[in-house]
């Protein structure tokens, strides 16, 4: 059935932009309360297309915060099992003024569509859904495989929800591989597997120094600074070359193979160019003695997102801040425990208080890093098909990301997942000006389809 699946696809590529226009102007912002109902009727939108593209069970589950969204179609016997996750959370568009279009008004520039969540990961997870009814409208009404759809609307807060639900749905959600497309293909045209994902510990540090904020001038020299004591204990925790001083924090990462390492080294990697083009500064940072390749997909990382307190207005107000907070994140490598490193943790912040202070260390969610078998049937077949598509040989590499939920597959349904992504290290997840290339949306639906078929065979 060589080219039926584009063909198809090809045909239908207004009406797959229009409808994923129409998702991507829901702001389905899940961090914020304000935006519960529209995260609920991105919810619904999803059910809404799963139930069109002929799946089955299609359920939206309510949870304590966002609702998971299910559908299924098992009509395949004797083939295998395909879970597809995703997610339609996006993350808050913030700051507004550095969009060139407004974020929830997806706008095609260059070839490519700009729009919060375009590539993170509303573009992604759609194209399973297509793809889906790509394969039935061929193949009158059947798949060549049984598929599950299991999506979320709390990946960008932690994904707490759907964390609780798939160990309690062990049977329900029992499947031979899962399938999520959350990630980049190396570079433009080069088909990319990812085999490795860091893990991620993200937590609160706050520091109280004293019972009020108080007049600098009166007590400053005497008084302990809460801002200033956060300063201080962060300051202790990294080295200027980038090497966290936690004690053990290093004692179970272990070194990729030299294959794997080998591989690496073949990619068209150029430092000045990700300086350039991706960094945007005027110096990379870092452990000495590793490649940045080893830096950010293979090594462990202590970054902080923020610190809030005291006086940040227009004009002067002189305190002594009473408290502070700071947003601190840990990427965790293959082998290291989370817990074992949220303890060297608080221990490291309890012993390193400035006098005066007291410091509360709040975990506010946490999961190990991972690596997936690459010659995994599945695994090895999504790399064949990729492949071919894109005229190529799939490359294997890993993400310095984290995707929760490919541990939490791994764990309680003993399934490894294919990582088949289609952004690009471009498309600024996250960041202003967030974007999705269109002709990886339409190459992306033609993949999926054909792993599918090639899978079910």
């Amino acid at each position: 059935m060589t080219g039926t699946i584009e063909t198809y696809v090809r045909q239908n590529e207004a009406r797959f932009l229009d409808e994923l226009n129409e998702f991507l102007r829901i702001p389905s912002i899940s961090t914020l309360p304000e935006h519960k109902g529209d995260v609920q009727r991105a919810a619904e939108f999803v059910a809404a297309k799963l139930t069109a593209a002929g799946l089955d069970h299609v359920e939206i589950i309510p949870t304590a915060k966002h609702p998971l969204v299910y559908a299924d179609w098992l009509h395949a016997p004797g083939k295998p099992t395909v879970l597809c996750y995703g997610h339609y959370d996006v993350q808050p568009p913030d700051p507004l003024e550095l969009w060139h279009t407004p974020p929830f008004e997806p706008t095609l520039r260059d070839g490519n569509i700009y729009a919060r969540g375009s590539a993170d990961d509303k573009g992604q997870m759609y194209m399973h859904i297509k793809a889906v009814e790509t394969l039935r409208a061929l193949h009158g009404g059947k798949l060549p495989v049984n598929v599950k759809f299991l999506i979320e609307g709390e990946e960008e807060v932690g994904g707490a929800s759907i964390a609780k639900y798939v160990p309690q749905h062990k049977e329900k959600l029992k499947a031979d591989v899962a399938l999520v497309s959350d990630t980049a293909l190396y570079a433009e045209g080069i088909p990319t597997l990812c085999i490795g994902l860091r893990g991620l510990i993200y937590t609160e540090v706050e520091c109280t120094a004293t019972m009020r904020d108080l007049h600098s001038g009166l007590y400053g020299g005497a008084a302990p600074n809460a801002v200033f004591a956060l300063v201080e204990l962060l300051a202790k925790a990294k080295d200027s070359n980038g090497v966290i001083q936690i004690p053990g924090i290093y004692d179970d990462v272990k070194r990729p193979d030299a294959t794997e390492l080998e591989s690496w080294d073949t990619l068209p990697f150029e430092e000045a160019s990700f300086l350039k083009n991706e960094v945007g500064s005027t110096a990379l940072t870092g452990e000495p003695g590793y490649t940045v390749l080893e830096r950010i997909w293979a090594r462990p990382t202590l970054e902080v997102h923020g610190i809030a307190g005291g006086f940040t207005g227009a004009g002067s107000k002189t305190v002594i801040p009473a408290k502070a907070t700071a947003k601190v994140s840990l990427r965790l490598v293959p082998d290291q425990d989370p817990g074992k490193v949220i303890e060297a943790f608080r221990k490291f912040v309890e012993a390193n208080a400035p006098a005066g202070t007291k410091m509360e260390l709040r975990v506010l969610n946490g999961g190990p890093g991972l690596v997936v078998n690459p010659s995994h049937p599945a695994i090895a077949t999504a790399a064949e098909v990729f492949g071919k598509v894109m005229g190529r040989p799939t490359v294997f590499t890993r993400s310095g990301g984290s995707i929760p939920i490919v541990g939490d597959f791994a764990e309680h349904l003993g399934i490894p997942t294919v990582l088949m992504g289609f952004g690009l290290p471009d498309d600024g997840l996250h960041s202003p000006n967030e974007k999705y290339c269109l002709k990886n949306y339409y190459t992306g639906i033609v993949t999926i389809a054909h792993f599918f078929e090639r899978y079910g065979a």
